[in-house]
């Protein structure tokens, strides 16, 4: 089958002929119909997450946003057919670690991060392999296309999770979002869906009118702003100013040290940073925070990786309803000969919204 494999960190993608996976006895192999590119993938491609032991190894197959049908099934699978069509969390569980046994099977203590661990092949590949499908798969409901369902995938899914269940938030609560590329458009349009005022924050214009597009009540163009130490001016004050003094919950959908200090900085007291953005060779997963400042306001720091496959229903349940739309982020439709570019288009910021790999 072919497949994207990262070769050499920073270096185009090989497209190459690999062997096609065999199910092991509690896993199913999907046929991938759809797989988005997300910027996590970026991420990898560059060899990021070495500090912290996240290193994604050279000859990995990458892509982590599936969906497809199930072709071949191992002898232990008990819920899972061939035929069915789901779609594939990256956080992968065992399902019966205590976290799994509790609710929060995206981070079990033995999973896998599918796509990202030599463990776990990737879905930019003709077939990917999804282990413990009895726990991981999640079925796509009729009338929801593989495109849609890949739209879902990791951004969206960990968008929803932050605001839904992670953060204390209220209908009527300002979000402020930093960062509107395919995560910061999902927290968007997500805050939007669960009753937020939203106002989005970005460069580029041309993303900004597109998070208006799915929901933001104020935009804010960070090039635009006068400059100013983040406690007393730039993107902060404009949030503020904005919000009548300060956003109740806000998303750091970048992972820069700048938004991550300024999502800090524009909240109220008792506020609630929201870490969606994974940080870059510069920051190399740290970046200094106000602590003092953040102890005496009640400043509350959530973070949010992927969802637990136990509560994808609940996304399904509003997309059935027209409550939230993840297909409305996706702008463009690609080939797998076409991942290396799109990757690095994302070097510079030049995608908008998310593309979905659609041809394998």
């Amino acid at each position: 089958m072919k497949a994207a494999v990262l070769r050499e960190y920073g270096e185009p993608l090989e497209i190459e002929d690999v062997p096609a996976p065999d199910p092991d006895p509690h896993g199913v192999v999907v046929e991938t119909e759809a797989c988005g590119v997300c910027r996590s993938d970026w991420h990898a491609w560059q060899g990021h997450g070495e500090w912290a032991d996240d290193r994604v190894p050279k000859g990995q197959i990458l892509g982590h946003e599936p969906a497809g049908t199930v072709v071949a099934v191992g002898d232990s699978v008990e819920r899972i057919r061939e035929g069915d069509r789901i779609a594939v969390p990256f956080n992968l569980g065992r399902g019966d670690c205590e976290y799994c046994r509790n609710g929060h099977g995206n981070v079990c203590a033995g999973g896998l991060a599918l796509g990202f661990e030599a463990d776990a092949p990737g879905a930019f590949a003709e077939r990917v392999h999804v282990p413990d499908a009895d726990y991981n798969a999640v079925g796509l409901p009729a009338g929801v296309s593989p495109t849609e369902m890949a739209s879902l995938g990791c951004r969206f899914a960990t968008a929803y999770h932050g605001l839904a269940h992670r953060a204390d938030l209220a209908p009527g609560d300002w979000v402020a979002v930093h960062g509107c590329g395919g995560v910061g458009l999902s927290a968007v349009h997500v805050a939007d869906a669960l009753g937020a005022n939203v106002v989005a924050v970005d460069l580029a214009d041309g993303k900004l009118v597109k998070a208006r597009e799915l929901g933001a009540d104020e935009t804010v163009n960070a090039g635009d702003v006068d400059a100013g130490d983040a406690a007393d001016g730039g993107v902060p004050a404009a949030i503020r100013g904005l919000t009548d003094g300060g956003a109740h919950v806000s998303v750091d959908a970048l992972g820069i040290a700048e938004t991550v200090r300024n999502s800090v900085a524009c909240l109220r007291k008792r506020g609630q940073h929201l870490q969606l953005g994974l940080t870059t060779d510069e920051e190399r997963g740290e970046v200094s925070l106000p602590t003092d400042a953040m102890t005496m306001s009640e400043i509350t720091f959530l973070g949010s990786r992927g969802m637990p496959p136990t509560r994808y229903d609940e996304l399904l349940r509003m997309m059935d309803r027209g409550t939230v739309s993840p297909a409305d982020l996706v702008t463009a439709e690609v080939g797998l000969s076409d991942v290396p570019d799109r990757l690095a288009a994302m070097g510079d910021y030049g995608t908008v919204g998310i593309e979905v790999v659609t041809e394998f």
